[in-house]
C-alpha cells in the first residue's frame, strides 16, 4: 500500500475502531466545557469582590479558557495512543507490512491524527468560549468580536492541535504510552506551571512548548512575557517540527 490516500484511510479506520481514542476525544470536550461553565459561574459571583487592580487585569477570554488546559490532557492521550497503541499490541508489524514505505506510513498517521485533533479542537474551543462567556454574564463577559477575542479563539484551536501533533512526534520516538505520558503530563500540567511562576526561571520557562503556545489564549500577553501571541505560537511550531522530525528519524532507523 503505497498510495497516501489509501494509507490515510487505513489510519482513519484504525483510529475510529479503537475505543480509547474515541473516549479521549469525548473526555476532552466534556472536561473543557464543564470547567468553563464552573469557572464562569464562579467568576460571575466573585467579580464584585475583586480589587480594582484585579478588575483592570481581568480577561474573560483567558479565564474562560482555563478548562482547555485540562481538556488538553485528553488530546495528549489521544495523540500518544494513536502512535503507541500499535507498538503495545504488536500490530505495528502488520501495519508496516501493509504500508512498507515508512515515510508514507508516518505522514498518514500524523496527518490523520492531527486532522482529527483539529476538528475536535474547533468544536471544543468554540463551545467552551460561548459557554464560559454566557456563564460569566453580560456585565463582564467578552464577545467574539471584541479586540483580541477572535485571535484567542483561533489561536486556541491551533494550540490544542499542535500540542497533539507534538505528542505524536514524541510518542513515535519513545514508542511506549507510559513513558510518553509520564513525560508530557507532568511537563505540561505541573512542571511548566511551576517554572512559569518562579521569578528566576520565568523568562526561560516561557519557551517550553505548552507555555509558549498558551500565550495566545489570552487577549493580551502579561507584562512579564518576552513572547507575544504569535511569537509564542512560532516557538510551539518549532517544537512540533523537531518532535515530528525526531519521530520520522526514529521510525526509519529502528525495527518494528
Amino acid at each position: 500500500m503505497g498510495d497516501p490516500r489509501a494509507a490515510i484511510a487505513f489510519e482513519w479506520t484504525k483510529i475510529r475502531t479503537v475505543r480509547s481514542s474515541l473516549w479521549s476525544l469525548l473526555l476532552c470536550f466534556l472536561v473543557s466545557v464543564l470547567i468553563a461553565l464552573l469557572f464562569g459561574w464562579v467568576l460571575r459571583g466573585a467579580y464584585d469582590d475583586m480589587s480594582a487592580q484585579s478588575k483592570a487585569d481581568f480577561d474573560p477570554v483567558g479565564s474562560g479558557f482555563n478548562g482547555l488546559r485540562l481538556g488538553m490532557i485528553s488530546l495528549v492521550v489521544f495523540g500518544t495512543l494513536t502512535v503507541t497503541g500499535e507498538y503495545t499490541s504488536g500490530t505495528i508489524r502488520a501495519s508496516l507490512a501493509a504500508v512498507p514505505r515508512r515515510g508514507v506510513f508516518y505522514a498518514a498517521k500524523v496527518l490523520t491524527g492531527t486532522a482529527i485533533a483539529l476538528a475536535v479542537s474547533v468544536v471544543v474551543v468554540l463551545v467552551t468560549f460561548f459557554t464560559a462567556q454566557t456563564a460569566i454574564g453580560e456585565a463582564h463577559n467578552a464577545s467574539i468580536t471584541d479586540d483580541g477575542a477572535l485571535r484567542a479563539v483561533v489561536g486556541s484551536i491551533l494550540y490544542m492541535t499542535l500540542i497533539c501533533a507534538f505528542s505524536m512526534g514524541l510518542a513515535t520516538v519513545l514508542r511506549t504510552p507510559a513513558l510518553t505520558l509520564g513525560i508530557l503530563v507532568p511537563l505540561f500540567f505541573m512542571v511548566s506551571e511551576i517554572l512559569n511562576n518562579l521569578p528566576g526561571v520565568q523568562k526561560a520557562a516561557q519557551f517550553l512548548p505548552d507555555a509558549a503556545g498558551g500565550i495566545i489564549m489570552r487577549r493580551e500577553a502579561q507584562e512579564h512575557m518576552i513572547l507575544d501571541a504569535w511569537s509564542g505560537m512560532a516557538v510551539l511550531v518549532a517544537w512540533v517540527v523537531v518532535a515530528l522530525a525526531g519521530g520520522y528519524l526514529a521510525l526509519r532507523r529502528r525495527d518494528a
